[in-house]
């Protein structure tokens, strides 16, 4: 008899496989993964309870000497379990006290399983200012790059016509549609949106209008629906919606940026924009953690690492770090030497959960996504 330890990606597939009943493949798939979740400021209640419930199945509550004794009335925890193991307590806690019903619901937002292609989102940038010289584009040269692009694997096409790098600062909304506007009607009457979803980069409800009525899908909005009006102009053309967090603005994004606790904070903008959304009508989301707007390397570090967390709102996460002076602050790189740190943020984003990948480089993309994708295919 012999052994060996393996990687598994698709536990569903792997038991499938090895021939167990059909019944027990799900109760298996949901004690293969395990969770770790950081739970912040509970009652010293909640925590005596949720300790002797998880260990009562197998699970585990890390909590600070001097909680039995309630020591301190609120206590930080870790609770590490399989998804069996927070399904359980997801219907456990619903009847206990010291918020823990609350919890409950988060428990059952955090284990579900939703799985989603991964698209590439090609930047193609209308304006002069733009960091990344090399995604330039004019009206004469953009259909070119556009049909390259999707040839080169593209799924979304992302349009902009401001640049948002640390320090720029906004033009008027006729001046964006001016500089986008030939751009979108060559799209429209070459019908390049029957081959690959269009987004607009922007925050005018002029311009999205504009280009919404002109075939685009999708808006890209850095501000996260800051203004109503493209809330509403979205959902009259029943558009998907990216929403982006930055702190502040991008005129001064950059300067100092600081969070009590930046999963926290991020995670409660996003539930504050996403009843926003909904409000108005909007139904397809997309959650972009805005990696360099507002954020120092640590804090990108940080959305990086637990990038599956954001899963739990049931919504799309899109990473966009291509190029980005973050790669520059890890190992010394000119914006044209950052491709190798780019990819290397993307792909691990994707295991981490992202499902959609903005970049100025499709080709280099689409080879690395498949890649990957061949590798987790094979447990």
């Amino acid at each position: 008899m012999n052994s060996y330890k393996i990687s598994i990606n698709d536990t569903k597939k792997v038991f499938s496989q090895l021939n167990c009943d059909t019944g027990g493949i799900s109760i298996l798939s949901k004690k293969s993964k395990l969770h770790t979740l950081y739970i912040k400021d509970m009652h010293v209640g909640a925590a005596n309870i949720l300790k002797q419930d998880a260990l009562s199945i197998g699970a585990e509550l890390a909590v600070p000497t001097g909680v039995i004794t309630a020591k301190e009335k609120h206590v930080d925890g870790i609770l590490i379990g399989t998804t069996k193991h927070f399904e359980i307590l997801s219907r456990k806690e619903l009847t206990q006290p010291f918020g823990l019903k609350d919890l409950a619901k988060d428990l059952k937002a955090y284990v579900q399983q939703n799985s989603n292609k991964t698209k590439i989102m090609g930047v193609l940038n209308a304006n002069e200012d733009s960091f990344f010289s090399g995604s330039r584009f004019d009206e004469i040269q953009a259909s070119s790059r556009i049909e390259e692009m999707i040839s080169d694997g593209a799924d979304i096409i992302d349009i902009g016509a401001v640049s948002s790098r640390p320090g720029s600062i906004a033009v008027e909304e006729s001046v964006e549609l001016q500089r986008v506007k030939s751009i979108v009607d060559a799209i429209y009457e070459n019908k390049y949106f029957e081959k690959v979803d269009f987004s607009i980069d922007s925050y005018s409800p002029l311009v999205i209008d504009y280009v919404l009525n002109k075939g685009f899908k999708i808006v890209n909005d850095i501000t996260g629906l800051s203004n109503d009006e493209v809330c509403k102009v979205s959902a009259k053309y029943n558009a998907q919606v990216i929403i982006m967090h930055m702190q502040n603005d991008p005129s001064n994004m950059q300067d100092n940026p600081e969070y009590e606790n930046i999963m926290l904070d991020l995670d409660k903008y996003f539930q504050t924009q996403i009843q926003k959304a909904q409000s108005f009508g909007i139904k397809d989301i997309v959650l972009d953690v805005g990696i360099g707007f507002g954020k120092t390397l640590e804090h990108n570090l940080t959305l990086l690492n637990n990038m599956e967390h954001f899963k739990h709102f049931g919504f799309e996460v899109l990473i966009g770090a291509s190029r980005k002076s973050m790669i520059d602050k890890i190992v010394s790189s000119s914006i044209e030497q950052r491709l190798p740190g780019t990819l290397a943020i993307h792909l691990e984003s994707i295991k981490k959960g992202a499902s959609i990948v903005r970049c100025h480089d499709v080709k280099e993309h689409y080879q690395a996504i498949k890649v990957l994708e061949a590798i987790n295919s094979i447990n």
